[in-house]
């Protein structure tokens, strides 16, 4: 399948906002909304943005609207969304072609890694993880840089948020996929996302102690260890996971890189920290220990 670029977001766009996780409400908008057009882009809300109707989200049928809606309405440049858990219940419900028809901007990150990956499986769609309305919350001078890079600029510039940490050396150069670990283990495999594309990966995954254990990292690697995922992984990219030091994570991906011999790193870049960088699902990036660099050989959105 062709990979397609949506436009690059220009001051003036229109950025819409939903909820195809758990729902939200009015007042955790207000901050988002107010940066937002402070940065001089438009704001839309889905229709059911607000809704509760299944106690802890809008129901299914309502969050598809929401969202087939957004992807066909040529007025909204971005959709923009947060997380949460239950995103996997729209993927059977999403018009797919009508991405291709409409490409824009998709951006969100943890429990959306489903949809971001899915999406760019069955439409070819480059989309972006990292940010999502909560980012707008408190917008740090390195979170909207990354905004800025990845979403207003073609030229693929990457900045990092600080040193990253090499767990096993080594340079790769693959397609960038991934997200929040156990969202991407629990997609992997099914028809929304069959397989990796068809040339190798260069990995990024994310998780957080607050919500799983170093033994619960551990389980769902291996889950992808028995979906031989990492039989196309040529790297693997670790994201936030505390602000303490975890010796048990970096060995866990010790172990990880020194069975499949390929390069493995852990960064503050990504993930649930203070840090959003913004990174495209579906372009080609290149990472190298020895020099300590990691790059985008292409952006994510076109002029």
């Amino acid at each position: 399948m062709n990979l397609i670029k949506p436009k690059k977001l220009l001051p003036g766009a229109t950025v819409g906002i939903l909820a195809p996780s758990l729902g939200v409400r009015p007042e955790d908008m207000e901050i988002p909304i107010r940066t937002l057009q402070s940065m001089g882009f438009r704001v839309r809300l889905s229709r059911h943005l607000y809704s509760m109707t299944d106690g802890y989200a809008g129901s299914v049928e309502e969050r598809a609207q929401d969202w087939n809606d957004m992807i066909a309405d040529d007025e909204v440049d971005m959709l923009l969304f947060g997380g949460g858990e239950v995103s996997n219940q729209l993927l059977p419900y999403i018009d797919y072609d009508n991405m291709r028809r409409h490409p824009k901007i998709i951006c969100s990150y943890s429990d959306s890694t489903t949809l971001l990956n899915a999406i760019h499986c069955r439409s070819g769609l480059v989309t972006f993880y990292g940010a999502s309305p909560r980012t707008f919350r408190a917008l740090t001078d390195y979170n909207r840089q990354a905004l800025r890079n990845a979403l207003m600029r073609t030229d693929g510039t990457y900045t990092r948020s600080g040193p990253w940490k090499t767990i096993c050396p080594g340079a790769c150069e693959g397609i960038l996929v991934g997200g929040y670990l156990v969202n991407y283990a629990a997609l992997y495999g099914l028809e929304y996302y069959p397989e990796a594309p068809d040339d190798e990966c260069l990995l990024f995954i994310e998780d957080h102690e607050r919500f799983s254990s170093p033994a619960v990292v551990s389980k769902w690697f291996a889950t992808l260890e028995h979906r031989k995922v990492f039989q196309k992984t040529v790297g693997l990219i670790f994201g936030h996971y505390s602000e303490a030091a975890s010796p048990e994570i970096d060995h866990i991906l010790r172990r990880i890189g020194e069975k499949y011999r390929i390069p493995v790193v852990r960064c503050e870049d990504f993930g649930h920290g203070t840090s959003n960088a913004v990174l495209p699902i579906g372009v080609r990036a290149r990472l190298d220990t020895a020099t300590d660099t990691f790059a985008l050989l292409e952006s994510g959105v076109r002029d």
